[in-house]
């Protein structure tokens, strides 16, 4: 592709290493889903879908390489990294790139794209605009003494992680 709004420089470069992963994914029998962590230029860990061959409904690329990146540098955030996807992170992987803090999340296909070769997320996304009460799964506290017992005992400690 050329011309106008063709793509180009590393995020293209980058784009394209995440669409070949999720080819190469699908040629292997997984899902059509690749993903890359880039740090200063460098790709830090890539990662595919492996939801069916782990049977971790977890298992997606983006979860996969985020996983692989933090275990790389050691450390649970991903500051001044980008999320490179072949599609657009459903609301899970959104979520765990958030938690990460990657500076910026980049993806190739969107969620229509996705819908329309059947990775349909449009109910995840519209849940959570939906009253709970209204959810097809029950969520819902259960008073219990105890608690908040945990998120006392973690404020009390001095040596904590903040996160």
């Amino acid at each position: 592709m050329s011309g106008p709004g063709a793509p180009h420089g590393p995020e293209a470069e980058w784009l394209g290493r995440a669409l070949q992963l999720a080819h190469d994914n699908v040629a292997g029998g997984g899902g059509p889903f690749g993903a890359l962590v880039v740090r200063d230029g460098e790709v830090l860990a890539q990662g595919v879908n492996l939801v069916t061959p782990t049977l971790d409904p977890s298992a997606h690329a983006e979860v996969v390489a985020i996983r692989r990146a933090c275990q790389a540098v050691g450390d649970f955030r991903l500051p001044g990294c980008v999320l490179v996807s072949s599609c657009e992170p459903c609301p899970m992987c959104l979520a765990t790139a958030l938690w990460a803090r990657v500076d910026r999340v980049v993806y190739g296909a969107d969620r229509h794209d996705a819908a329309t070769a059947g990775f349909d997320d449009r109910a995840f996304y519209d849940l959570f605009t939906t009253p709970r009460e209204r959810w097809a799964v029950s969520v819902s506290q259960v008073p219990h003494a105890r608690a908040v017992a945990p998120f006392t005992a973690w404020g009390a400690r001095t040596d904590r992680t903040d996160y």
